[in-house]
Parts: C-alpha cells; structure tokens; sequence
C-alpha cells in the first residue's frame, strides 16, 4: 500500500507527467483516499487533493472521486481531523 510521505507519479488528463506528496490516508465508510500535495505546490496557495485508493491485484490505483456527497464526506471528515491536531 501506499505510505504517509511516499511520492507518487502519474500522468494528468494532458499527458503531463506530475508528481504529489502522499500526506495521509484516511478512511471513511471502509474506503480509503489519499491525501496528495502537488510536489511543485510548497506555497500556502496550494490546493490539496484527495482521490479514491482501489486496490488492484497489488497494486493501489488512485480514482477521482466524481461524486458530490462522497467528495463531501471525506473532506468534512479530514477537517474534523485537522480540527482536533490543532487543539
């Protein structure tokens, strides 16, 4: 499986080769996602991504998630994590 601080590559809708931090895997209703930092993405301005991990064989894909409510839930849940490091 994928590691907290294990750098990932993959190639964008372009055909851009990019690369991302992994920062954490959270899972929520027994699906994990990924937590990923643009590596090129240092400043505050970045934006974070999560996507969906789907074990496939051994190996771990990374999916979108194109759902509203799904993408919702799991970035509700990972502020509710933030919250409580910070106190």
């Amino acid at each position: 499986m994928t590691n907290k601080n294990e750098k990932i590559e993959t190639v964008d809708e372009n055909g851009n080769k990019v690369c991302f931090d992994v920062l954490d895997i959270v899972t929520v209703d027994d699906v994990d996602y990924a937590i990923l930092l643009p590596e090129d993405g240092e400043d505050e301005e970045s934006e974070l991504l999560i996507m969906r991990l789907k074990q496939d064989g051994e190996e771990y894909l990374f999916e979108t998630i194109d759902d509203d409510e799904e993408f919702e839930k799991v970035a509700a849940y990972i502020e509710e994590i933030e919250d409580e490091t910070e106190e």
